[in-house]
C-alpha cells in the first residue's frame, strides 16, 4: 500500500462526505491507497453515511469522543501504507494534492513529514506552516497589536512569498489538518501523544520528528481547502480551555523552566486583559449576562491551569 488516509470525525457529516469524495476522486486511478475513518461517537449519522456512500472506507466507530490524537492513533495502527496522511474532515483535497505530497517524500528520503498549502473555501490564502511556539507568539495571541505582526515570522508564520514560489521549503511543523508522515518515522518516534485531547499534538509530534534528524517540508504545489475548526466550533468555550491545556502540556514536555514561567505570566496577563474586555462589552450591551458568565468561567479555568 502506498498511502493510508486517516480522518477523525465528530459530527461533521456533510463536510466529511466532501472530504472523502475528494480523496477518492483525486486518488482513484493513481496511488494504491486505503482510507480509514475514525468516528468519535458522532450523533449526526456520520457512520451510516460513510457505510452507505463510501463502502471502501474502513470505519472505526468509537462509543465516546476519545479526542484527535487517540483517534488518529487508532487509524494509524490499522493502516498499512508506506505513508500516512492525517486529513481533517473539514478539508477537501484538490486534484493531485495528495499524490504530489507522496511524490515529494518518495524523491527526498531525508523528509519525514510534509504539509500542503491550505486555502480557505473561497480560494484565498491560509497559513499552513509554522515555527514552533515562542514567547512572542504567546504575547501576540492575546495582544495582536498589528496585522503585520500577526502574519510575520515573529508570530511563527512563514512569508507568503515562499508559498507563491511553488517550491518546497523547510518548516518546523504544518497544521495538523493535513499532515503526511513516513511510516518509518512513525516506527522510530512513536505515535501521537494521547495526553493531548485536541490541539498541539502535531507540534509535539513534529518536535520529536525533527529531533530524530528528519526534515519537515511544506509543499505549496499540493493545495487543500480547509474550512477551519468545524468540529471544535461546536464547543467554543470548552475548546478554548482545551487549547490552553494542550499548550501547557506541550510547554511541560518540550520547554525549559524559564520559558514555562514566562509563558504562565503572559497567559495570566492575557486572560486578565480578556476578562476586562468582556466585562466592558457586557456593560455596553454587546454581550449578554449568560455569555459573560460562560466566558469568565472559561478564562478562570485557563488561569487555574497555570
Amino acid at each position: 500500500m502506498d498511502l493510508s488516509v486517516v480522518t477523525v470525525s465528530y459530527n461533521t457529516r456533510k463536510l466529511l462526505r466532501e472530504c472523502l469524495a475528494s480523496v477518492f476522486s483525486t486518488l482513484g486511478s493513481g496511488l494504491r491507497f486505503e482510507v480509514i475513518a475514525v468516528d468519535n461517537a458522532s450523533s449526526d449519522g456520520s457512520v451510516a453515511m460513510i457505510q452507505d456512500s463510501f463502502p471502501a472506507v474502513r470505519v472505526l466507530a468509537n462509543s465516546e469522543n476519545v479526542g484527535f490524537a487517540a483517534g488518529s492513533n487508532q487509524g494509524i495502527r490499522e493502516s498499512s501504507g508506506r505513508y500516512v496522511i492525517l486529513l481533517n474532515p473539514d478539508t477537501v483535497a484538490t486534484d493531485g494534492a495528495l499524490a504530489e505530497m507522496e511524490r515529494l517524500m518518495e524523491e527526498r528520503s531525508e523528509v519525514g513529514a510534509v504539509g500542503p498549502s491550505l486555502l480557505f473555501p473561497d480560494g484565498s490564502f491560509q497559513h499552513s506552516a509554522f515555527t514552533f511556539p515562542t514567547l512572542p507568539m504567546i504575547l501576540l495571541d492575546f495582544f495582536p497589536l498589528n496585522h503585520r505582526f500577526l502574519n510575520s515570522r515573529l508570530n511563527g508564520r512563514y512569508p507568503r512569498a515562499w508559498y507563491e514560489k511553488g517550491e518546497p521549503f523547510a518548516i518546523d511543523h504544518p497544521l495538523g489538518a493535513a499532515l503526511m508522515v513516513r511510516r518509518s518515522v512513525v516506527d522510530e518516534v512513536g505515535l501521537l501523544d494521547e495526553g493531548f485531547f485536541m490541539y498541539c499534538e502535531e507540534i509535539d509530534w513534529c518536535m520529536r520528528i525533527k529531533r530524530a534528524g528528519w526534515t519537515i517540508l511544506c509543499c505549496p504545489a499540493a493545495e487543500i481547502v480547509h474550512h477551519v475548526g468545524q468540529s471544535t466550533a461546536q464547543f467554543r468555550d470548552d475548546m478554548y480551555v482545551e487549547l490552553h491545556r494542550s499548550r501547557y502540556r506541550l510547554y511541560r514536555k518540550q520547554y525549559g523552566p524559564s520559558f514555562r514561567r514566562m509563558a504562565r505570566w503572559l497567559v495570566n496577563l492575557g486572560i486578565a486583559y480578556l476578562g476586562l474586555r468582556v466585562r466592558w462589552a457586557h456593560l455596553k450591551g454587546d454581550l449578554d449576562a449568560e455569555d459573560l458568565k460562560r466566558r469568565l468561567r472559561a478564562y478562570e479555568e485557563v488561569r487555574s491551569l497555570a
